[in-house]
């Protein structure tokens, strides 16, 4: 890939939008109104999902007050524009009904026009995961970028962006949900970690019925890992009934982690998640301390109960 006159905005974020991160006409620069409607889509727009309740707020405020910011488009060589920056504007005056929005037309580049769209919805922190992960690998992908080039344009550490594209691993099903908000970003990230989809979209099913933490994901995926089969011999273990499920929500409240108790034909058993050696530690303390006064209970009851027999104590 050639590299662009502009430099690129070299990590400075929106601010080099309206400053010397391009080389502009007279007439460039200038705030104009320009047609709703001979306004495109920006194809590099990394956002895919928009809360339904923040564009009607802010369809209402367009409505009573106009736009009050430009929204920024490049000129396209076959007519019209192409938005750069200000998604959530034009949505909203499209929604409001307005003919046409104030914008600064750029002259920029696919490789800028797709940056600076990235950029404007990294600098709102609220980019979801998914499409955070699918615009970096995008950037990778299109434009040549290495790793190191691309966190300095964007802003962020190399190790974020790393960390970020090894969503991209997860099943399609398993990213709709984190898309979605079905999981969190620490209940999906453990699941890269297993390299059969099949028993990725298991485990996330899984995670999302017993509505797991991060956390107790990460424990889920280690079993798996060491027993792949484990997920499918737990869904096949036989039911719990009344009593054990009770005792098993109870031992997952006193240990604060998830217990689980599986009975079989033969024998049963019970697991405990942990997490490191001061876990385990804590855990054990507990454990030590209910059976401690458990032991102590029982004294008194069974020194009650000699009271009793001697007739010196009647209830």
């Amino acid at each position: 890939m050639k590299k662009s006159n502009r430099g690129g905005l070299g990590g400075k974020g929106l601010g080099a939008l309206f400053g010397e991160g391009a080389k502009m006409t007279p007439q460039e620069g200038q705030v104009r109104q320009l047609a709703v409607g001979d306004i495109r889509a920006n194809r590099f727009q990394p956002r895919a999902e928009f809360d339904e309740a923040a564009m009607e707020e802010l369809k209402e405020s367009v409505r009573a007050y106009g736009v009050l910011q430009p929204v920024l488009v490049r000129r396209l060589p076959e007519g019209g524009y192409e938005l750069i920056a200000g998604e959530r504007r034009l949505r909203a005056a499209k929604l409001a009904g307005l003919a046409e929005i104030p914008a600064i037309v750029r002259a920029y580049n696919d490789a800028e026009t797709s940056e600076i769209a990235l950029i404007e919805n990294l600098q709102r922190e609220d980019l979801g995961p998914i499409e955070e992960a699918r615009a970096y690998a995008r950037l990778l992908e299109e434009f040549h970028l290495t790793q190191e080039a691309l966190s300095a344009k964007v802003g962020r550490s190399r190790s974020h962006i790393a960390n970020f594209l090894r969503l991209m691993k997860l099943d399609e099903k398993v990213q709709d949900y984190l898309a979605s908000g079905v999981l969190t970003m620490g209940q999906a990230k453990p699941l890269v970690s297993l390299p059969d989809h099949a028993l990725q979209r298991e485990a996330a099913d899984y995670i999302q019925e017993h509505e797991l933490t991060a956390r107790a994901s990460e424990a889920l995926v280690k079993r798996l890992l060491a027993t792949p089969d484990a997920l499918r011999a737990e869904k096949k273990a036989q039911p719990l009934d009344a009593h054990l499920r009770e005792a098993q929500e109870r031992l997952t409240q006193s240990l604060g982690t998830k217990v689980r108790i599986l009975p079989g034909k033969k024998k049963s058993r019970i697991e405990i998640d942990c997490y490191g050696d001061e876990d385990i530690s804590r855990i054990l303390e507990l454990l030590a301390g209910q059976a401690s006064a458990a032991a102590e209970k029982q004294k008194k009851i069974e020194a009650l109960r000699r009271v009793s027999t001697m007739g010196k104590f009647t209830v």
